[in-house]
């Protein structure tokens, strides 16, 4: 089971990172996260090169595609080439955008009958392409999802895994990172965002 994080020029790290390497810690159950990158080599908003591990190409081979966000992601969506090598299907995928990734999933038609979760910078955006935003970190719908915040992007990562693995080892993987004395509490919080979206479906 494969999972490509998409991660533009200008991405925001934790986006990108945090979901990740929560679901890389899953690989000894089959489930692995690629950064997956248009061009070999991407800058994020800070400054930090990052080697792509798969290209764009690789969205058509994932189980899982998560798209993150970053500085730029208005130029990605103005961008038909890019765009176009973006050919997500939601009947066989489960797909994921952190943030103001939610621009590029309005941008490919996959938001038109659901709501979504974007940053507040993003809000305005995401709205002008005539999509509800709710005042959430977390939404799904079927295999679409959507999260806003950056440390959201547990919750992204906590959705794949459920979906792909269960609930007990999305338990097993937010138990592991949490903060010391905060264990019950992070895994009770990110199951409760997933849940209250209705997202733990059979795939």
């Amino acid at each position: 089971m494969q999972v490509a994080v998409v991660t533009f020029d200008g991405f925001n790290e934790l986006d990108s990172f945090i979901a990740s390497a929560l679901i890389n810690r899953c690989r000894k159950d089959g489930l692995a996260a690629f950064i997956t990158t248009p061009t070999p080599v991407v800058t994020s908003m800070n400054g930090v090169e990052v080697t792509g591990q798969r290209p764009v190409e690789f969205v058509t081979e994932a189980d899982v595609v998560l798209i993150g966000s970053g500085v730029k992601t208005r130029d990605v969506v103005a961008d038909d080439r890019l765009i176009s090598r973006l050919p997500l299907d939601p009947a066989r995928q489960l797909i994921g955008a952190q943030c103001s990734g939610a621009l590029v999933l309005a941008r490919l038609g996959l938001l038109d009958d659901m709501p979504a979760c974007t940053d507040l910078k993003s809000r305005p955006y995401v709205e002008s392409c005539g999509v509800t935003v709710l005042d959430a970190p977390f939404y799904a719908e079927g295999n679409i999802a959507t999260a806003g915040g950056c440390l959201a992007s547990q919750y992204l990562a906590t959705w794949v895994i459920t979906r792909m693995l269960g609930e007990d080892a999305a338990r097993d993987v937010l138990d592991y990172v949490a903060p010391v004395g905060e264990n019950q509490e992070t895994v009770e919080r990110a199951l409760r965002a997933v849940h209250t979206s209705h997202a733990a479906q059979a795939l």
